[in-house]
Formats: structure tokens, C-alpha cells, sequence
């Protein structure tokens, strides 16, 4: 995709005519058992044709509440909106219901934050991109389905002919928001409005997605809102940008300003607390991130921790030619026809004290080689050992008291955690049923443990649905700890948090590291986090560890070309680069599914410098 990037010249100047977009004095109010209460509290902005404007803030901020009380998606028996929305200049508050129907999706695109969820899973992605279109009269039968795939094409969808007819879950992540993306353009809208669109994609993903945005918008001359809590997104693709906090705009302007000269000071917070790829100083060891003391206001910036990595004692977790395969279109008499070829050779040690990260994209294997260890899916071979004991021997019982050594904290936080109980009881549940205390002593576990990761202790009465989903991966992160485990997977723990909440939690982990010795083995996308997390990294492909050493060494000397490839997708939180031509590959990953028959290739590595290895790859190697 080296055509998605535009010289600055290339990029006109915001329009002085009527925006697309004018919100004026907006408030959004919900009805609760004790009144309304004033979510939303008078915001106003203005967009116009080609301008990008991010709306940027915390969870719990208003974001999302703006965008949906634009596009009127509230139900109206219990909110209620005050105020002006005009799409070139027509009021849209006041719009009656079936009018304000046409607006949406014909002159107002959305793409919505999960894209599984918002698609049909049972009608094919063509069907439902015609729907779009045959819905608001543009245009019906084989002529809508071939706009459905002309669309598809337009969004870099390879083969879309042949994608057009398969269902959203045979589809990667990236590919379902791509279709997200085709359904919201279909008809030409004047505006789109983006919610955190790219928060769960891999970067390579990410940037593709961004750059996709990019071109569409100034192919089709719309205006763009783009709401996220990435400020490396932010600096990437906003002209202007709107901080909100609490409800209301407490900063607003163009992104340079933002950025090079901020007034708010939680605007400062803000950008301080985002992690930068390449900012490490000293000797490369993992530091604190910049975060605000919420009690105090204070921004903490700490000094990078020494190395507390004992390399002298044996790995407290050792993974030998670790193999995970699933067998596909197994018949009736048993025959398997093909296997996804998940985990492939895995080895690596983890020492006391130590962050060994895992990265790659979505289908490399890294969860796959996390739950492989904890053993909550049985791999075919391979040796794994926690504390020297060889845990592929050990029966139910004794595996279940091993788990109070090793601990996962999942990547979807609401699935994990029963929607029918409460945080609190949630959070106590692994202390109690290893029977480290009584009710009470565990009662102050929890309040200790939530307070920890930013929670006040007074929540654990409530249930999970009452949290956002980064609050949810918080009370995760709890429950992991409440064991005080010696080694603790952590797959994309972080991933969807607030880059000021991201920044507590890793902050947090790194703390526990420094006191109790912990060890993680972490699972992320987020390469400037792992950066700063990481002692070492280990970056996969395909199943397989194409490149590991000291996080220092990978990140500033990376070898093999997908290394080079992850890093060079990562949004640099700096706005003068916004316009700069970006280099990002269109190619989706390689399938891992192989014949039943396949026998994987002997590996070979070349040590580069002391503990930094990589795969040998020849000439003709391509993602």
C-alpha cells in the first residue's frame, strides 16, 4: 500500500465554506432511578469536507455518548438530548425519526469499535454491503452486488469477488473493519465517524487501516470524526483534535498545538503517559511510564529500574520445541484433511524478575502459546517446566495447584469474567479456593488488590457489566495477583486500557516485578509498550519465533524482515510527520493451515550479537 500516503502538498487546506459537521452546546442526558443525570455537558465543534477531527479522552469521558448522540442511536425513552447538530446545515436534533433514518448510513457513516459484533454472522459481507445500499435507494440487485464489490476493492480487500461471499468469521480482524469501512462508504456519506476503529488491530493492521481512512476521505471529500484514546493515532491522522474529560471539552485546537503547546494539564498527562518507540535511555532496561497521581494531580515521571533479572539461578519457566496443531475436516471415518499449524518449535527460557514479550499479528500463535503453557489447551509435544518441575506429566489435581504459580490474565475481560457475580466476589474467588485466608481476610485482599489498579474499593459490589471494558481489564488484573504468583501471562492485558489507565497498569506490573520477583511472560500488538516492558522479546510468525533477543537490541537492530515490518506500522505520536509518506504493506498474513501431511522445514539461526538470534530466511521470503 505505498500509494496511501500524501505529501504535505498534497493535502488541501481545510475549507472555509459551511462545515460538514457544527455542534453546538451539546448535552446528553440519561434517566436513572434518581433523576437525570448529564452526561454529555455542552460540547460544541465544527468539521469540514477532507478535515479529520479526533475527539480524544479517557473511558467514561463522553466519546462515545457524542457520537451516538449525533448519529441519535439513543434510546429516547431514556436520554435525552439539548443543543445543535447540523450536517451542512440542516438540524438533525429535531429531524423527525424516519427522515434522520435516510441520514444515517446515506450522508453519515459509522464504523463501530468491535467489527464481529456489528456484523450479520449470518449473511455474507457482500449481501450485507448491498443491503446497505438497495436500504437507502441507491440501487438494487447484481448492480448493488457489484458495488458491494467494487467497495471491497476499493478497501484493499484482496480477491474480493470470492470474499464478497464468505461469512464475517472467515475473516481476520483487519479484513472485518476493512468490510466495516466498505459498508459505512457505500453511499458516499459526507461524514464518517469512526469509534475507536483500529483500538483491538494489530499495528500493521492499524496503520493499513489509517492510511486506508486517509485516502478514502480524500478521494471522496467527506469529513472525518475520529474518536480513540490512542494519542500516537491521534498525532497520525487528526488536522484538529478535541480533548474531553468528564463530559465536557477541556481543550481543543489543531493537532500541532495540541501536541507542541497544550494548556490543559490533563492534556499534558495525556501526551506525558503516551509510550514512544525508541525512547528508551540508559541501559536499555524497561522504566516507568509518565503517569498522574489521581489523588494529588501530580505527574510522576519515574527513572528507568535497574535490572532485577537473576541470570545466575535456573529459569523459573522453560519451554522446550513446544507444538500445538488443530486438525481440520476430519471425516467420518477420522481422516484429517488439513492442520492449523498454531505453535511450531516454540522454545524460550524466562527467568525470575524477567518480561519476555511475545508480538506478532493476530493468527502468529502468541495466545496459542500462552494458553499451551497454562495448559488450558494440550499440546501435542514439547517440554514445559515451571520451577523445574515438568508441568506436561502432572495430572488435573496437581496441575490446578501448580496454576497458583502461573497465572493468565485473558485477553477479553468480559468473557472472563461471570457476568452473574460481583467483581469483588470475582477478585477473591482463586484466594479462597487455594484457601489463603478466611471471607474476611479476603474481603481486604480485594479492597487492597482493586485500589492497586486504580479501582476505588467501594466497586466490588457491582457486576462487570456496570464496568468499561479497560475497568473490566483492571479487575483481570486484580484477580491475577490476588494469588501472588511467580509468573504471570499477561495476553494483550493492556491493549484496549486509556493511555493514562495503560500506563498505571503497566506501571503497577513493573512495580510488583521490582518487589516480588514476578516473571511475565507478555503477550502484546503494542510495540512501544513492549519496549518499555520488556527485558527480552520474542517476535512470531506463522506459529514459528522468527527473531528473539534483549528488548533493546530487537528494537534498535531488528534482522529479520518481519521485525522490520511490525516496527515501521508503529504511529509515532508526533503530528509534523502526519503527512509524510508511510511505507505499509496491503498483504495480509499467510494462512497457518497446512496439509495433514506437511512435515514443517528444519530452522536454522544466526546469533547477531550475544543472545540475539534470528531465523535464517532466503531472498525470495515475503509476508
Amino acid at each position: 500500500m505505498s500509494d496511501l500516503g500524501f505529501d504535505k502538498a498534497s493535502v488541501p487546506t481545510p475549507p472555509t465554506t459551511e462545515p460538514v459537521l457544527a455542534v453546538s452546546d451539546l448535552k446528553t442526558s440519561f434517566q436513572t432511578k434518581t433523576g437525570w443525570i448529564e452526561i454529555v455537558k455542552g460540547i460544541s465543534f465544527e468539521i469540514g469536507a477532507r478535515e479529520t477531527l479526533c475527539v480524544v479522552g479517557e473511558s467514561g469521558s463522553g466519546k462515545s455518548v457524542t457520537a451516538l448522540s449525533i448519529m441519535r442511536l439513543l434510546d429516547p425513552t431514556s436520554s435525552r438530548l439539548r443543543g445543535s447538530v447540523k450536517l451542512s446545515g440542516r438540524e438533525l436534533l429535531t429531524l423527525p425519526e424516519p427522515q434522520m433514518r435516510e441520514v444515517r448510513g446515506r450522508q453519515i457513516g459509522m464504523i463501530f469499535q468491535e467489527a464481529l459484533t456489528s456484523l450479520n454472522p449470518l449473511a455474507t459481507v457482500g449481501n450485507q454491503i448491498a443491503e446497505t445500499l438497495v436500504i437507502h435507494g441507491q440501487m438494487e440487485g447484481a448492480a448493488a452486488q457489484a458495488e458491494a464489490v467494487r467497495m471491497l476493492e476499493k478497501v484493499r480487500i484482496p480477491a474480493a469477488k470470492a470474499r464478497a461471499n464468505e461469512l464475517p468469521h472467515n475473516l481476520s480482524g483487519g479484513m472485518r473493519q476493512r468490510v466495516m469501512i466498505a459498508m459505512a462508504l457505500a453511499c458516499k456519506p459526507q461524514l464518517l465517524i469512526a469509534d475507536e476503529p483500529t483500538t483491538a488491530l494489530d499495528v500493521t493492521i492499524q496503520a493499513q487501516i489509517l492510511q486506508l481512512i486517509k485516502q478514502l476521505q480524500q478521494e471522496e471529500g467527506m469529513g472525518v470524526l475520529f474518536i480513540t484514546h490512542d494519542m500516537g493515532v491521534v498525532a497520525e491522522i487528526a488536522d484538529r483534535t478535541v480533548v474531553m474529560l468528564g463530559g465536557q471539552v477541556v481543550e481543543q485546537g489543531s493537532t500541532d498545538q495540541i501536541f507542541n503547546a497544550a494548556q490543559s494539564s490533563y492534556t499534558k498527562t495525556l501526551i506525558a503517559a503516551v509510550p514512544r518507540l525508541g525512547s528508551m535511555k540508559g541501559n536499555g532496561q524497561p522504566e516507568h511510564f509518565s503517569v498522574v497521581d489521581r489523588k494529588t494531580g501530580v505527574l510522576r515521571v519515574s527513572e528507568p529500574r535497574p535490572d532485577t533479572v537473576d541470570h545466575q539461578s535456573p529459569p523459573v519457566l522453560s519451554v522446550k520445541n513446544l507444538v500445538k496443531r488443530f486438525d481440520l475436516g476430519a471425516s467420518f471415518f477420522g481422516k484429517v484433511h488439513g492442520r492449523v499449524h498454531a505453535v511450531e518449535n516454540v522454545s524460550f527460557d524466562l527467568m525470575a524478575g524477567e518480561t519476555l514479550s511475545l508480538v506478532g499479528e493476530s493468527g502468529c500463535g502468541k495466545s496459542t502459546t500462552g494458553r499451551a503453557i497454562m495448559r488450558l489447551t494440550e499440546p501435542q509435544s514439547g517440554q514445559i517446566s515451571i520451577d523445574g518441575q515438568d508441568i506436561m506429566a502432572m495430572d488435573r489435581d496437581r496441575m490446578r495447584d501448580m496454576r497458583r504459580n502461573i497465572q493468565m490474565i485473558f485477553q477479553d475481560p468480559f468473557a472472563s469474567l461471570n457476568p452473574r457475580i460481583r467483581v469483588g466476589e470475582a477478585v477473591a474467588e482463586p484466594y479462597l479456593t487455594h484457601k489463603l485466608g478466611t471471607r474476611q481476610q479476603a474481603r481486604a485482599k480485594v479492597a487492597e488488590l482493586l485500589e492497586q489498579v486504580g479501582l476505588d474499593p467501594d466497586v466490588a459490589n457491582r457486576y462487570p457489566a456496570q464496568f468499561s471494558g479497560g475497568q473490566r481489564q483492571r479487575i483481570c488484573v486484580a484477580r491475577a495477583l490476588s494469588l501472588e504468583p511467580k509468573v504471570i501471562v499477561a495476553d494483550e492485558s493492556v491493549s484496549g486500557l486509556d493511555v493514562s489507565i495503560k500506563a498505571q497498569v503497566v506501571n503497577l506490573l513493573l512495580d510488583l516485578q521490582q518487589k516480588y520477583g514476578l516473571s511475565y511472560l507478555f503477550i502484546s500488538h503494542d510495540m512501544a509498550v513492549v519496549e518499555r516492558m520488556s527485558h527480552k522479546v520474542a517476535v512470531m510468525y506463522l506459529g514459528e519465533i522468527v527473531e528473539m533477543g534483549p528488548a533493546a537490541a530487537v528494537f534498535k537492530n531488528p534482522q529479520h524482515p518481519y521485525t522490520k515490518r511490525l516496527i515501521a506500522a508503529v504511529p509515532i505520536p508526533d503530528p509534523s510527520r502526519r503527512n509524510q509518506l508511510r511505507q505499509v504493506v496491503a498483504d495480509e498474513i499467510k494462512s497457518p493451515i497446512r496439509p495433514a501431511d506437511f512435515v514443517p522445514p528444519e530452522r536454522t539461526y544466526t546469533t547477531v550479537s550475544p543472545g540475539h538470534v534470528v531465523q535464517d530466511w532466503d531472498e525470495n521470503w515475503k509476508v
